[in-house]
């Protein structure tokens, strides 16, 4: 038996979770919402609609977009956007080692092997 969970931010609803925050480290990596969304099976409309209904909720913009031309455009996480990846892969480390003590606290002996 392991211990199971998922961990998000609410503001109005679901406002940050792992999802978005691979699709902000896909566009952080490929400089394309388009390509970040292929990267985790979502495509590029739904992708956006998520960006989109976040920053909503967030009240700040994530990422901003340099429209086609001859270098093809692109996407860029805005610095807020950073600092809320940053944050939330260093809180859901924290969460993760604080869920396995309590786990292990009172479940531990009553799932080893005897």
């Amino acid at each position: 038996m392991k211990l199971a969970y998922k961990v998000w931010l609410n503001q109005n609803g679901k406002a940050f979770g792992e999802g978005p925050y691979q699709l902000l480290r896909g566009i952080d990596r490929n400089g394309s919402l388009r390509k970040a969304a292929a990267e985790i099976g979502m495509s590029y409309n739904q992708a956006w609609h998520l960006i989109r209904t976040i920053e909503g909720r967030l009240g700040f913009p994530l990422i901003q977009r340099q429209v086609g031309g001859s270098s093809g455009g692109g996407s860029v996480v805005t610095s807020r956007g950073r600092l809320l990846m940053e944050s939330y892969k260093v809180f859901r480390e924290e969460v993760r080692e604080v869920l396995e003590q309590l786990y292990e606290k009172h479940f531990g002996e009553m799932f080893r092997a005897e």
